[in-house]
């Protein structure tokens, strides 16, 4: 069995940086359409009466509703899955983990912590954008594993 030198390696890695930049900063421009919808249905509901976590769970899901949408159209052209309907399930079962971890970061912030609604949204949100990002890109949107280039 022949293997590579180390070397040759190298220039294959290098490119992927500015892919996972790109990927980043296009996920994190979706993300931030989102999260105006997210935030605009919390702090609008808050003020109607709701109590913060109702609010926040129903932010945040119509917020993951439109991430999911804008980022298989405008930033992972590399999908896993040709069957886009698995793919949908894998991102909604990230994005239900990631509202776990907005509903208990958003409670220790509020309630153990006693910061202001709009302060503690600001730190879950920047929390719960990297566990996302991080877990979609790697199970549902890597480059190694797209069908194409297997």
């Amino acid at each position: 069995m022949k293997t590579r030198p180390a070397r040759d390696d190298a220039p294959a890695t290098l490119p992927r940086l500015p892919v996972f930049l790109k990927d980043l900063v296009g996920y994190g421009l979706c993300s931030a359409a989102a999260l105006v919808l997210d935030c605009g249905l919390l702090f609008g509901l808050t003020s109607a009466g709701l109590n913060y976590l109702p609010a926040a769970a129903i932010g945040f899901f119509s917020g993951m509703l439109l991430a999911y949408v804008l980022s298989i159209r405008f930033v992972y052209a590399d999908r896993r899955s040709p069957n886009h309907t698995w793919e949908a399930v894998g991102f909604f079962i990230i994005g239900m983990a990631g509202l776990v971890l907005n509903q208990i970061l958003l409670f220790g912030f509020v309630d153990g912590l006693d910061l202001s609604l709009v302060a503690a949204k600001g730190l879950t949100t920047l929390c719960v954008f990297l566990f996302n990002f991080a877990a979609r890109r790697s199970v549902l949107f890597s480059p190694d594993a797209s069908p194409e280039k297997a």
